[in-house]
């Protein structure tokens, strides 16, 4: 029988260490810890202190930026933990150089880089462009929405908080008057009152924290002038709908190049729709190549592509004012794409049984080209009313159903909403404006649904959902740790940068390194 000599993983051994040694050439650290000593610009650090006389000697900021770093490329986000490996890891020891900073030092550290953090960004996405990583043929925009460090449970208007606040005191009168009858009576066990006491000083707590809420905070107001739901915890994130469901946090939005997906801008927006966050993405990635490479007209090079979330008319008004070659999907873009004309076999089953619309839209009025008629739900013709109907600046053609044959119609209850309407009235918008002109969503409908368009937009999901992957599976990001817009930004910007440092490890002239 074979013998094999004895070993354990338990042991330890104390022997000589050179830091140096241990940053191999041609691993990610060896690549960060030379990019950050030889080529990132950290003079603009050099504010923060004033301690060149008197005062502690500070740690070294590339000392700090290369075990934040690091850690994020191992999905660590925590301080303590951070703080942790630099006492245990041997490659964050020799990244810090054995420093071993406080916990308190890193999440300061973190926290506070609003004003360097961009520029930081910027500096990295100027390697990569000198390394040739950059193609500049075509730039895809999304968002990636994630919870932040906040319950959707403390979500609402100050009407809700206010009720919830009643709620909470009406439980706490109850207690103490069970208490105090229970006190009176000299009964109960004294492990039950303990537990209610604890119990009860949760719920003060809930209660002060709402108080407090209230006197420093109002209500948000949307664009259309509605009530926005507020966060008590993070007043700055947003309820939003994902796939996995309602979540409260931030929308992740990036725009990535096609040649090897590094990320030219990014920006984390507490906002429950994409609608709004086209034009700051734009200007966004403008301002960082007239910075980083003096392009101030790099879009006009460029092709965009975005997916519906990030289409509206006031959007694509402001793509063709710009002068921009983008080719953003409409929410109809697949109805309309002969490929997905079969589409619905290979749903799963739960999604056949979803229930019908509860009234008939526009597009349940079918054309009978035989009669040259518009033909209603139940096979009545529709009479023409109107070829020039308007209405918020579209021009469409109106048609109208005879009040005799709505009269007695079966579908009645699922045609008309108000059931004193005599007769359904149906418009067919032909995507023209008031002055005549076409709308520019239309504009965009007739070019994304051309050959070109449909080749164009095809790339966009190969081009940045690769970025939303490393991002959240590989460097492990699943969450925002931190809360506020500034700091949540900061966090998103650390991680983007991370993905494009992996690019210049994987990609860039490492012998130049060496």
């Amino acid at each position: 029988m074979a013998r094999y000599k004895e070993y354990s993983y338990e042991q330890g051994k104390l022997i000589p260490v050179h830091f140096k040694d241990q940053i191999l050439p041609g691993s990610f650290e060896y690549a960060l810890n030379h990019i950050i000593d030889h080529e990132l610009d950290l003079s603009l650090f050099e504010s923060r202190y004033q301690n060149d006389e008197e005062g502690a000697p500070a740690y070294d900021p590339a000392i700090l930026l290369k075990i934040v770093l690091y850690a994020y490329s191992r999905g660590i986000t925590s301080s303590r933990k951070i703080e942790q490996c630099c006492r245990s890891n041997i490659v964050f020891m020799a990244l810090s150089a054995d420093t071993q900073p406080h916990f308190t030092t890193i999440s300061n550290f973190i926290s506070s880089m609003d004003k360097e953090i961009l520029s930081l960004f910027r500096n990295v996405l100027l390697i990569c462009d000198a390394m040739g990583l950059i193609g500049k043929e075509m730039f895809a925009i999304d968002g990636c929405k994630m919870p932040s460090n906040a319950s959707k449970e403390w979500s609402g208007t100050r009407a809700d908080f206010m009720k919830k606040k009643e709620k909470i005191e009406k439980t706490i009168s109850y207690i103490l008057k069970k208490h105090r009858s229970q006190d009176e009576q000299e009964g109960g066990s004294s492990s039950m009152k303990e537990q209610e006491e604890r119990h009860l000083s949760h719920l003060r707590s809930k209660a002060q924290k709402i108080r407090r809420w209230l006197s420093e905070n109002q209500d948000k107001i949307g664009k259309n002038g509605n009530i926005k739901k507020s966060n008590v915890t993070d007043n700055e994130s947003a309820k939003m709908a994902t796939s996995h469901g309602v979540i409260q946090g931030y929308d992740g939005v990036v725009a990535a190049d096609a040649k090897h997906q590094v990320v030219v801008h990014a920006e984390a927006f507490g906002e429950a729709q994409e609608h709004d966050l086209l034009k700051p993405m734009v200007e966004g990635v403008k301002e960082n190549f007239k910075v980083v490479g003096k392009q101030s007209h790099i879009l006009e090079k460029v092709a965009v592509t975005a997916d519906s979330g990030f289409h509206s008319e006031a959007n694509m008004k402001m793509l063709a004012e710009e002068k921009i070659d983008a080719y953003i999907a409409d929410n109809r873009f697949r109805k309309r794409d002969p490929r997905f004309a079969t589409a619905d076999r290979h749903n799963k089953p739960i999604r056949k049984e979803r229930p019908t619309r509860k009234y008939f839209a526009p597009s349940d009025f079918k054309y009978d080209e035989q009669r040259g008629k518009y033909l209603c739900p139940a096979g009545k013709e529709l009479y023409l009313k109107n070829r020039n109907f308007e209405v918020r600046g579209l021009k469409g053609i109106s048609y109208m159903a005879k009040i005799t044959d709505c009269r007695g119609c079966d579908l009645r209850k699922r045609c008309l909403r108000n059931p004193h309407t005599r007769a359904r009235q149906v418009t067919f918008f032909n995507g023209k404006t008031e002055q005549g002109g076409e709308t520019f969503t239309h504009k965009m409908i007739k070019k994304i649904d051309s050959v070109k368009g449909r080749f164009l937009y095809s790339r966009r999901m190969g081009i940045v959902e690769p970025v939303f992957g490393n991002i959240t599976s590989t460097l492990g990001l699943n969450r925002f740790s931190l809360r506020g817009k500034i700091k949540v930004n900061i966090q998103w910007l650390l991680f983007c940068m991370v993905h494009n440092l992996g690019k210049i490890h994987r990609y860039g002239l490492q012998p130049q390194m060496a």
